[in-house]
């Protein structure tokens, strides 16, 4: 690789926090970027699983660090990033990969599905965000924020209203806080994922219904893990240090598909 393209993704000596790094998207982020040379503190609520993850990157040379967090509290965020500073440093880089899905046509959602979809997937991406571009301002550093979104925050999805708004409330987040941010040196992008087989989808894309639906699309598949690598790097690492505000669709072109 040409010396000046390696290095624009190194992200040595940088600390990187992961929500949702449990399983999923989230563990896979987390390898990604200890592959790069960050340190990465991978959160969520199942520490045990997070410390599996922490022995497996350790095991292929990286350095990772588990720390318990809900993103729907905020003393929990706070002790979460507390943690990681005393243990690793300062956090530069924050991948807001946690959410949840709960599927349901409109009229039969309920006050109780949008406050666990919205909560999640929107209310937690501002908690987390706010805390991390406060101490990054606090410690006169620059940083990256990178927001996982999803096309359903691009583009409408029969009986995904909740999860849908939620993402495109994200898309619109990281707008706005890309546009206040800047002044401090703090990029914040997101990453809009098509369908990747994860714990929120596999079952749908295991039925007949499901693969009959990947058949209708482009590209006539799930996307694979590694597909979503080298963007998430673009976006967090100084390879895309012109980058801010973006919401990168990365879906095989599902969504330029013709009506």
């Amino acid at each position: 690789m040409n010396e000046a393209i390696a290095k624009s993704i190194d992200l040595s000596g940088r600390v990187a926090l992961v929500t949702g790094a449990s399983s999923g998207l989230g563990a896979h982020f987390a390898k990604v970027l200890a592959q790069a040379g960050a340190t990465v503190v991978v959160a969520a609520r199942r520490v045990d699983k997070l410390e599996a993850l922490v022995a497996d990157i350790s095991a292929q040379g990286g350095k990772a660090l588990a720390v318990a967090m809900d993103v729907n509290d905020k003393a929990s965020v706070v002790a979460a990033f507390d943690q990681a500073e005393t243990a690793v440093g300062a956090v530069v880089i924050v991948v807001n990969n946690a959410g949840v899905a709960d599927p349901s046509r409109f009229v039969d959602s309920t006050e109780e599905q949008w406050d666990f979809v919205v909560d999640t997937n929107l209310r937690a991406v501002w908690r987390v965000s706010r805390e991390a571009s406060a101490r990054m301002i606090k410690a006169g550093v620059s940083g990256s924020i990178v927001n996982i979104a999803s096309i359903l925050g691009l583009q409408p999805s029969a009986n995904n209203s909740l999860y849908a708004t939620a993402k495109a409330g994200v898309v619109q987040l990281t707008k706005n806080t890309a546009q206040e941010l800047w002044r401090s040196n703090i990029r914040v992008n997101a990453l809009c994922p098509g369908y990747f087989e994860t714990e929120i989808n596999s079952d749908f894309f295991q039925t007949e219904k499901g693969r009959q639906y990947l058949g209708k699309i482009p590209p006539r598949r799930l996307g694979q893990m590694n597909e979503l690598s080298m963007p998430l790097l673009l976006l967090a690492s100084d390879a895309g240090s012109f980058l801010n505000g973006v919401a990168l669709p990365v879906d095989g072109g599902h969504l330029v598909q013709s009506l």
